[in-house]
């Protein structure tokens, strides 16, 4: 099995964006003014595609809501560093992107605490995405208003006063030239956005990854989503090495664990579009906040099935809350329609969530986790095969799921 490198990139930029709730663009418009930043430097085309690429995952060490808020809403925040040092590591763990880490890595660092040991061109890019980071921090309240065009002067007037400070001089100056264009701007229109990055994106990514190389992407994207709140720490982890474990318990053969496993690590993406509040909500949801969560499965759904050869995966991966019977959502598949990959998902995660404590109840012992399974299958919404698989080995398989044990 092999994906495109460019549609991994692609997804991971949707589920980053996703944090954003309301504004799912942000590091798409970052990514489009920094490559136009770039060209307005002379820099060639391999620099201007580094510099959207890191445009497009400079957040990736943002899961919570209230992180963004503070990233979106104040110009300079004392906390920003947390996210630069995460999302580094994050991609330095992945071979394919390992070189926008030191980008990432200092992209909240004013020009002026520049470390001096830095190679001056990663610093340059680094202060670059900071920069345009700023510019949609301060324009992003505007995009679509009637007066939009005379609303981001502002703006600039604001960039030009943090020369030298917070920003290197002759990235500001660039940054001036080019946003003179009304081009610059309306490039960050939703629908004009898309052109630009499907023209542009994709260069210095045209290769393919293969099962390993996924298996990397989505152990990123899965500590990425267990950030998002500390009663979701390790969930996805853990509902993978469980659906692994029962899979290969089950007799499926290896290609098939591994693409199991793979979507049990993305099963949660769309969740990274629920507010922090909602998560970890101690009493029952409201009707609003409970259409946030219905619409979760979905949202991972939307991000996995345009990766081209990973269809199978994403329908799997966004049944998790299917149920048998047809109740579940987000398509209310029922028995006929769910293959057993799917059905071994929605297990795991019930277990996994039962094991781990939440905001509404404290972690479940074995004997009411299997309670609670039979309590499902007599209602007609889990796989009683796939439940008997967990009771026949029910020690082991609670201890996978707490991340006590690794799968054989």
């Amino acid at each position: 099995m092999e994906v495109m490198l460019a549609d991994m990139v692609f997804a991971l930029s949707d589920a980053v964006d996703l944090v954003g709730v309301d504004d799912d663009l942000h590091g798409k418009r970052v990514a489009v003014m920094a490559a136009e930043c770039g060209r307005e430097l002379g820099y060639d085309d391999d620099r201007c595609a580094r510099l959207l690429h890191a445009g497009m995952l400079h957040d990736c060490g943002v899961s919570s809501t209230r992180v963004h808020q503070h990233l979106v809403g104040e110009f300079d925040w004392v906390g920003s560093q947390a996210h630069c040092v995460l999302g580094a590591r994050l991609l330095a763990d992945v071979p394919a992107l390992a070189r926008l880490a030191p980008v990432v890595r200092w992209h909240h660092t004013h020009w002026s605490a520049m470390p001096a040991e830095l190679d001056p061109e990663l610093a340059h890019d680094a202060n670059l995405i900071f920069l345009v980071d700023r510019v949609d921090a301060l324009t992003a309240p505007f995009y679509g208003a009637p007066d939009y065009l005379m609303r981001k002067e502002e703006g600039r007037r604001t960039i030009a006063a943090n020369a030298g400070g917070l920003f290197c001089p002759d990235l500001v100056d660039a940054f001036m030239a080019a946003s003179r264009r009304e081009a610059f701007w309306l490039y960050l229109e939703r629908r004009y956005l898309w052109r630009y990055l499907h023209d542009v994106a994709k260069r210095g990514l045209a290769t393919d990854i293969d099962l390993a190389g996924l298996r990397q992407f989505a152990l990123m994207f899965a500590q990425i989503i267990d950030a998002k709140s500390p009663f979701t720490t390790e969930h996805s982890l853990g509902v993978a090495r469980l659906a692994l474990y029962l899979a290969r318990r089950l007799g499926l053969d290896d290609a098939t664990c591994a693409r199991i496993e793979i979507a049990a690590l993305l099963h949660d993406v769309g969740k990274l579009r629920v507010p922090d509040s909602v998560l970890e909500k101690p009493a029952p949801l409201e009707p609003g906040e409970r259409a946030a969560m219905l619409r979760h499965s979905f949202e991972t759904y939307q991000i996995l099935h345009w990766i081209g050869g990973m269809e199978e995966i994403a329908l799997w991966a966004a049944s998790h809350h299917e149920k048998l019977d047809g109740s579940g959502y987000p398509f209310h598949l029922a028995a006929g329609e769910l293959p057993l990959p799917a059905r071994i998902i929605a297990v795991a995660d019930v277990c996994q969530a039962l094991v781990q404590n939440r905001p509404y109840r404290a972690p479940m012992a074995d004997a009411a986790v299997l309670a609670e399974l039979h309590r499902l299958i007599v209602a007609g919404l889990l796989d009683r095969a796939v439940v008997e698989c967990v009771e026949a080995d029910l020690a082991p398989c609670m201890a996978v799921a707490r991340g006590e044990g690794l799968p054989a």
